[in-house]
C-alpha cells in the first residue's frame, strides 16, 4: 500500500491473486479412475496379443477405444470417467423414485428434525439453553452448526484505506477459524430478498403524517406498493463444530449434546469477537424462528416477503422445509420457483481488487445465493499437504524429464502456488480450501435459464469461470441456499 500526502490521505488497495484449482494426478497428470481405465486398457492388449497375437486386436479394438474415450475425452470439462459416478448415482436415484420429495402433512415429524429433503432429512435441531441460538447436528458427518446474521456498509462505497483495512481484518477472521483446530467448516452466504416494504412502512408509521388528507393517503399507498417491488441483501456467516476433533473438550465441558454445545458456544464467542474486529456488525446468533424463515425462504420465495411481514408466522423449524421438491439433470424445482447451482471453478487467474465480486454480488433483477464454504486446515495438516504436493510436482516433472515430455506453463505455476502457499504458512497465516457455489432462482424455467445468463455474463466480468452442477442439483442446492454448512 502506498501513501500520497494530501490532507485527508489517499491509499492504493492492494491487488489479491488467487491459487489456481490443481490438476494434478497420480502419475503423469493422470488421475487414480484414469490410471484404472488405462491399465484395463493396457491389460486387454497384452492379452489379447499373448492369445491370439496381432489378429485378436481386432476383437479388442473396441475396448481399447473405449477406454481411451474415458480416459481422454472431456465433456463440460471433466473427463468421461469422471462422469460415471453422477450418471451412476443419478440412474440409482431415478430407478429408486429419489428424485421427487412430497412432505405427508398428516404424518408428523419426530421431534427434533428438520423437514428437509434428501440427505438433508437426517439434520437435528437443538436449542442452547443459555444462548437461546439453534444448533443443527449432523449425526452422519458429526458436526454441530450455529449461524449469525451479519450487517456491514457497502464495501464499494468505502475509501481505499478502509477497504483494506476490511480486507486485512477478514483475513484474521478465517485466521482465528484455523488456529482453533476444532472447526469442521465456515459459511459466508450472502442473498437477495425481496424487500418487504417492512422499513418503509415503519418510517411513515413514525415520522410520516397520517391523516386523511389526500397527500397522505396517496403516499401511504405508493409506499405500499413500492416496499414489496425492492431488493435487498442479507449475509449470514455459519461455523460448524468438529466433533470428533473436540471429542476431548466435549467430555471436559459433561459430553453428549450439552457438552458440544458449551463447546460451540465457546467458538460462536470467539467468531463474535473476531467478526466485530473485523468492522462487521454482527446480530445475535440466530434463533430456530430466525432460521425457518431463512430455510423456508430459500425453498418457497414467493413466500418471503410476507414472513417478513407479518413476524409470528412461518418460524416453526419443524415445518420450515418444503412441500414439494422435484429434481432434474440441470435444475431442481421447489414450491413456487426453480433454481439451478452454479459452482465457481476457476478464480481470477490475475491480480485482481478485493470487489471483484461486484458484478456477481450487486447485480439487480435476479433473486440469487452466493455462498463461501471454508475448510480450515490445521497449521500441522497443511504443511504435511503441502511437502507432498512440492514431493509430487518434483517427482512428476523428473518424471517427464526423463520420457521426453515437455512441461507447459500451468504446471509451473500450479508449483509456484504451492511454493506462495508454503511462504505465507511459514509467515504465520492459515490455509483454507474454498469453494463457491451461486443458486440462481426463477418462477419459472424460461426465466431461469435467463437468470443463470445473466450470472455467466457477470462471473466472466469478475474474471471468474462457473460451471453448472449436472446431475448434483438438488444436493448442490441445499449446500448453497441453506446456512446449515453442507458440502457437496
Amino acid at each position: 500500500m502506498s501513501t500520497r500526502s494530501s490532507g485527508v490521505g489517499e491509499y492504493e488497495l492492494s491487488p489479491v491473486k488467487f491459487s489456481r484449482l490443481t490438476r494434478r494426478g497420480v502419475l503423469l497428470g493422470l488421475s487414480g479412475s484414469q490410471l484404472i481405465v488405462v491399465g484395463i486398457g493396457a491389460m486387454a492388449l497384452v492379452v489379447s496379443l499373448y492369445v491370439g497375437g496381432g489378429a485378436s486386436l481386432l476383437y479388442v479394438a473396441p475396448l481399447l477405444l473405449m477406454c481411451a474415450a474415458l480416459a481422454w475425452v472431456s465433456v463440460g470439462g471433466r473427463k468421461l470417467v469422471e462422469w460415471l459416478p453422477i450418471v451412476a448415482r443419478w440412474g440409482w436415484r431415478l430407478t429408486g423414485g429419489q428424485l421427487l420429495f412430497r412432505r405427508r402433512i398428516v404424518k408428523p415429524r419426530p421431534a427434533g428434525t428438520l423437514a428437509l429433503p434428501g440427505d438433508a432429512a437426517r439434520l437435528r435441531q437443538w436449542v442452547d439453553v443459555e444462548s437461546g441460538a439453534v444448533m443443527i447436528h449432523d449425526p452422519h458427518q458429526a458436526t454441530l452448526t450455529a449461524v449469525v446474521g451479519v450487517t456491514h456498509p457497502a464495501f464499494i462505497l468505502l475509501d481505499p484505506l478502509a477497504q483494506q483495512r476490511r480486507v486485512t481484518s477478514w483475513g484474521r477472521v478465517l485466521a482465528t477459524a484455523c488456529r482453533s483446530g476444532r472447526i469442521a467448516s465456515v459459511q459466508v452466504m450472502e442473498r437477495t430478498l425481496p424487500d418487504s416494504g417492512k422499513g418503509l412502512a415503519a418510517w411513515w408509521s413514525q415520522h410520516g403524517s397520517q391523516n386523511d388528507s389526500w397527500t397522505s393517503t396517496t403516499y401511504g399507498e405508493l409506499i405500499d406498493r413500492a416496499g414489496p417491488a425492492g431488493e435487498r441483501h442479507a449475509s449470514t456467516v455459519s461455523i460448524a463444530l468438529d466433533m470428533k476433533a473436540a471429542s476431548r473438550a466435549i467430555r471436559a465441558a459433561g459430553g453428549g449434546s450439552r457438552g458440544a454445545a458449551a463447546v460451540l458456544r465457546q467458538e460462536m464467542s470467539t467468531m463474535t469477537a473476531a467478526l466485530r474486529a473485523a468492522d462487521l456488525s454482527p446480530s445475535d446468533w440466530l434463533e430456530p424462528g430466525d432460521l425457518a424463515v431463512i430455510l423456508r425462504s430459500a425453498y418457497d420465495p414467493g413466500v418471503a416477503g410476507a414472513l417478513e411481514r407479518h413476524g409470528d408466522l412461518g418460524r416453526d423449524l419443524a415445518t420450515a422445509g418444503p412441500v414439494a421438491v422435484s429434481e432434474s439433470w440441470s435444475s431442481v424445482r421447489s414450491d413456487s420457483a426453480h433454481h439451478c447451482v452454479l459452482w465457481v471453478s476457476e478464480w481470477p487467474r490475475s491480480l485482481v481488487y478485493p470487489g471483484f465480486l461486484a458484478p456477481v454480488l450487486l447485480g439487480s433483477g435476479v433473486r440469487r445465493t452466493f455462498t463461501l464454504l471454508y475448510t480450515p486446515m490445521r497449521t500441522d495438516q497443511a504443511a504435511r499437504d503441502i511437502r507432498k504436493k512440492k514431493t509430487e510436482y518434483i517427482s512428476d516433472a523428473a518424471q517427464r524429464q526423463r520420457i521426453g515430455q515437455i512441461e507447459d506453463a500451468q504446471q509451473s505455476a500450479e508449483y509456484n502456488d504451492v511454493l506462495q502457499q508454503e511462504a505465507d504458512l511459514t509467515s504465520g497465516h492459515g490455509i483454507l480450501r474454498a469453494t463457491g457455489l451461486i443458486a440462481v432462482s426463477a418462477p419459472d424455467l424460461d426465466e431461469l435459464e435467463r437468470a443463470v445468463a445473466d450470472i455467466e455474463q457477470a462471473a466472466i466480468q469478475a474474471s471468474c469461470e462457473t460451471r453448472r452442477l449436472w446431475g448434483q442439483q438438488a444436493q448442490s442446492f441445499s449446500a448453497a441456499a441453506l446456512p446449515l454448512c453442507r458440502t457437496v
